[in-house]
């Protein structure tokens, strides 16, 4: 394997220090990334430099919590019929994160089980089992090179932080093959600990425009989730009744 590490205009000098001592290790590369951020494009910058057959996509707000955890998705990605593969993350006081994207939520996309307790078996059994749904976070997403090139990667231009994601997985998804998570790969996910949250009207109105546009490129998959009971709830992310 071969670790990418990409700063995009770090200024802290613990951040600086890291770098410059990661670089000197023999799987590391720390690549520049000097433009402003955009999250399509410096996860396309890095695929674009990586050597590997496949491909794992990690945030810089993830921290490993099960040393398997690249086991049990690279066995899952390297099947013939699996895009993509997403992780199960939890939040620093361990309620969950991320187990699975289901479409819809508020129009959108939301993580299904967020808030969840960490051992909280889920509906029907989906946080404990590997199944599938139409997308998954790219916060730590495993992917062949070969289907991230076959749909042009990210979106750079419409999607530079939001939705991206779930675009990059739908376009998988209807190229023919499944999208699916894994609860045996357990990570942190310190949600937008670097960036904030979206609460400046500049960043408010770019959200708004990638959400837009979602909904004007997947309305018929964003209405009818093939991974989601359509009995359920599509404002609540907790697998309640309509």
């Amino acid at each position: 394997y071969e670790i990418l590490l990409i700063d995009n205009g770090s200024d802290e000098q613990e951040s600086i220090e890291y770098f410059s001592y990661s670089n000197t290790l023999e799987k590391v590369r720390v690549l520049r990334y000097p433009a402003p951020f955009n999250y399509s494009a410096i996860n396309n910058f890095g695929v674009e430099h990586a050597k590997g057959s496949i491909l794992g996509l990690v945030n810089n707000d993830i921290e490993v919590i099960s040393p398997d955890w690249l086991t049990y998705m690279v066995g899952h990605v390297e099947r013939e019929s699996v895009g993509c593969v997403g992780a199960k993350l939890l939040y620093s006081d361990t309620r969950i994160q991320h187990a699975g994207v289901v479409l819809g939520y508020g129009g959108g996309a939301g993580h299904a089980h967020k808030n969840f307790p960490r051992f909280h078996s889920g509906y029907l059994k989906r946080i404990v089992a590997t199944n599938n749904y139409s997308a998954v976070t790219a916060a730590c997403l495993l992917v062949k090179r070969a289907h991230f090139n076959a749909v042009n990667g990210l979106n750079e231009k419409e999607l530079s932080v939001a939705f991206n994601d779930v675009d990059f997985c739908l376009k998988v998804h209807t190229a023919g093959y499944r999208n699916l998570f894994t609860p045996w790969a357990e990570l942190y996910h310190h949600e937008s600990i670097s960036r904030g949250e979206e609460d400046t009207p500049e960043k408010v109105a770019r959200f708004n425009k990638e959400s837009e546009y979602m909904k004007d490129k997947w309305k018929k998959l964003l209405s009818n989730d093939t991974a989601y009971n359509p009995n359920l709830s599509n404002t609540h992310e907790n697998f309640s009744l309509r």
